[in-house]
């Protein structure tokens, strides 16, 4: 495990911008799961297919998907941008794409013959990516040009008609501009999906989304793409295969598996636990390093992630809408009617294909476990494309630009992609520790890097996401670390909390 508490870079990797860009899209998406999940039910038990079809109750499927889910995305992205005034114009920009879209659609039927197939709605969830911040940002400009500069009694009147007419002018771009953009990515990566799969070629897909997952790049994929085009198949069809390419738990499973039988050291030791966080909690990123530190088990998971989808295709399974976080509970909680058994035997392949192709390179590798997290670290520093600080910047004090850092620790901030899944468990794991060494007055939080702020004092990342940090609080102490589950590592902070707070 690697600590580091060195200086920013001085530029920023293509890495870390598309990172940058797929946690964006998440901090979109992942507020307004709840909001899928409830849709999926809805799908689930009304329509004519579902478990209890009621034609009145099925009624509120059709407006939830086309018209909520992507009004309270570009509220939410507004809102990132620029507060609550970005959600109400975001909110209202993307009643244009979607209205544009509708006579786009109907205009186009109506140009083909009666017994010809009729194009279906295209919903906006990438127009509401694309103008919910858009139409905050513009507001945001809007509210700069004249900041400070209102008469008073003149605020409200002001900020309520500049709002209402940002909103109607990016509604108007939403109509004549966002819709038919959208309308033709949709049909271009509908068309590619379409054939993928005719040719049975859908599993080739994980040759770029599992390794994109361990280097955190999968929240692009994932969310910009792959959410958007299973929706609008769910929609549909009932059902999604696409929601399925990320979320299977079946390649971690056997990969954490693998290591438990034949891993050495502490890899060995702490997979077990960390099998049962990632296939029960739905925590992937617990298995990442595992992979980081022997790259090669890259092959296992490619080979484990098509095994998975070349079953659910073979088998015509899905889901009803994407399972967040990627447990096996919600899997199943979203598995659609008559794909249970499918389901369960993609998992359980991939699973088992992983298991078997790790378990060999775990047994033919003959170097030990400190060379292969050294090489690891190396890797990472190739990636990032700048020289990290192995040493432990926490052993005796944490070190950085300046030399030994004595601040005194109040706050500390386990930050992750998204704020969930492994901040929550570190931050967790943090907090009891630090609760028992007798510092009540220091606070531990978990959040998302996009929400850190620069008035928090120390900081913990995972190794790959500290460049990122580091930018939202520069003048904070930051502890990198390769393993979530590097109980080391949160002694030594409690050490440095302990050396620091004397009284």
């Amino acid at each position: 495990m690697a600590t580091t508490t060195s200086s920013p870079a001085s530029g920023t990797s293509a890495r870390v911008r598309v990172q940058r860009f797929g946690t964006f899209l998440s901090n979109m998406i992942m507020p307004n799961i709840p909001a899928l999940i409830a849709w999926g039910l809805l799908t689930a038990l009304f329509i004519d297919v579902g478990w209890l079809p009621n034609a009145d109750l099925a009624t509120m499927v059709g407006p939830t998907i086309h018209y909520l889910l992507p009004i309270l995305i570009a509220a939410t992205g507004g809102r990132m941008v620029h507060g609550d005034r970005g959600a109400v114009v975001g909110a209202f920009a993307v009643m244009g794409a979607i209205a544009g879209s509708d006579l786009l659609v109907a205009e186009f039927n109506a140009t083909l013959p009666e017994d010809a197939s009729q194009l279906g709605q295209v919903h906006m969830f990438i127009g509401a990516m694309i103008l919910g911040p858009l139409a905050a940002y513009v507001m945001k400009r809007v509210d700069a040009l004249w900041d400070g500069r209102i008469k008073a009694g003149f605020e409200m009147l002001v900020n309520m008609f500049s709002a209402g007419i940002v909103a109607f002018v990016m509604a108007i771009v939403g109509f004549w501009v966002v819709a038919p953009v959208v309308n033709e990515v949709m049909e271009v990566l509908g068309n590619a999906v379409e054939t993928l799969v005719d040719n049975n070629l859908l599993p080739l897909t994980s040759l770029l989304i599992e390794p994109a997952k361990v280097f955190f790049l999968n929240n692009a994929i994932n969310h910009g793409v792959l959410t958007p085009l299973g929706l609008t198949e769910a929609a549909e069809s009932g059902k999604s295969v696409l929601f399925l390419l990320e979320a299977n738990p079946g390649p971690g499973l056997g990969l954490l598996l693998a290591y438990s039988v034949f891993g050495r050291g502490i890899a060995k030791v702490t997979a077990p636990g960390a099998a049962i966080i990632h296939f029960l909690g739905g925590i992937h990123e617990i298995y990442f390093p595992y992979v980081l530190m022997k790259p090669k088990l890259i092959l296992a998971m490619i080979a484990g992630g098509m095994t998975g989808v070349a079953v659910n295709v073979a088998l015509d399974v899905g889901l009803r809408a994407p399972a967040a976080p990627g447990s096996i509970f919600a899997v199943y909680a979203q598995t659609a009617r008559g794909s249970y058994l499918g389901v369960t035997l993609a998992v359980l392949a991939s699973a088992a294909v992983t298991f078997a192709v790790a378990a060999v390179l775990l047994k033919l590798d003959k170097s030990d476990d400190e060379g292969d997290l050294a090489a690891a670290t190396a890797q990472m520093e190739a990636n990032k494309g700048k020289k990290s600080s192995v040493a432990g910047a926490l052993t005796g004090g944490a070190t950085g630009a300046t030399g030994t850092t004595t601040r005194e620790i109040k706050n500390i901030v386990f930050a992750c992609d998204a704020g969930m899944g492994s901040s929550a468990m570190g931050a967790s794991v943090l907090r009891k520790k630090i609760q028992a060494s007798g510092h009540p007055e220091v606070t531990v939080v978990n959040k998302a890097i996009s929400n850190l702020s620069d008035d928090v004092d120390l900081v913990v990342t995972h190794q790959d996401l500290t460049d990122r940090a580091r930018e939202k609080s520069p003048s904070a102490i930051h502890v990198s670390v390769d393993n979530f589950m590097g109980s080391p590592r949160y002694d030594e902070i409690v050490t440095m909390v302990q050396d620091n707070n004397r009284a």
